[in-house]
């Protein structure tokens, strides 16, 4: 299997891993995207300095790792050509912010390293949430969810035809590579002097496939809504799921959970 061909298997796989079964991806998918997003926005409104309030947060990804049986592995091997990106976000901020803020005994840490690792990890947490919402949700019922909650059909239109074009690129990206490689057995790679042709060849092919898949689309009756999508109706569950984590995202950045909870132990102890 060449790295098109991996490319490929590698995103027909997410939607292996939408179609499982288990307690998360039965949820109804506007949960699920609303718990998402609160969870985003809680995450990235903690400040620079606040780490011991922000750890907290992990607690979300982590129990939805173990209940939907998707291993944490998976995740980050799908992430590992976004995660350097994120992490390089906050790699200066110890040259910049060298004061102080914690001292360890006689090692003294600063304000810079302490905001570099919080930035690290609102990033990890908020792919880690967004890459639990594609991999338990098949796109078609993301895509019903967003035109519940009124986003304009027309933005909608554009992530799902985006999403399928991605897939329909790969696979006519494999043909023409395959078809390159039987014309000239025992090259390595394309020549760059044929580059040019290729990608316009490639172009052409993904926009007339594209233009077809969008009219068997309309044959099917599909205007702008999501009406197909397997969405069942929301249950109690699903309800209470939403208003359960919401209200605990909101009560990890109220509160200090992790300070609380030291607190009481040290209490006890005392």
């Amino acid at each position: 299997m060449d790295k098109t061909d991996h490319a490929a298997y590698g995103f027909r796989e997410m939607d292996e891993l939408a179609a499982r079964q288990s307690p998360v991806h039965s949820l109804h998918p506007l949960a699920k995207l609303i718990t998402t997003f609160v969870y985003i926005f809680v995450t990235v409104s903690f400040h620079r300095y606040d780490l011991s309030g922000l750890i907290v947060m992990v607690l979300y990804p982590a129990l939805m790792f173990t209940v939907s049986g998707i291993p944490v592995s998976t995740c980050f091997y799908k992430l590992r050509f976004v995660l350097p990106l994120v992490l390089a976000v906050g790699l200066f901020n110890p040259f910049f912010d060298r004061e102080p803020l914690l001292t360890i005994g006689s090692l003294g840490i600063s304000g810079g390293m302490i905001s570099m690792t919080t930035l690290m990890l609102k990033g990890i947490f908020c792919l880690t949430a967004s890459f639990l919402l594609a991999a338990t949700t098949p796109m078609d019922s993301v895509c019903a969810a967003l035109r519940k909650i009124r986003v304009p059909g027309m933005i909608v239109t554009l992530l799902l035809l985006t999403y399928r074009y991605i897939s329909v690129m790969l696979e006519e990206l494999s043909v023409m590579t395959t078809a390159y490689k039987l014309r000239a057995p025992g090259q390595k790679g394309i020549r760059y002097n044929a580059w040019g042709s290729f990608l316009g060849q490639l172009l052409l092919r993904t926009m007339d496939r594209g233009q077809e898949l969008f009219e068997s689309m309309q044959l099917r009756g599909f205007q702008g809504e999501f009406w197909y999508a397997d969405v069942k109706k929301a249950r109690m569950t699903d309800y209470l799921f939403t208003v359960v984590t919401v209200t605990l995202f909101v009560l990890c950045r109220r509160f200090s959970i992790a300070v609380l909870t030291g607190s009481l132990v040290t209490g006890g102890a005392v």
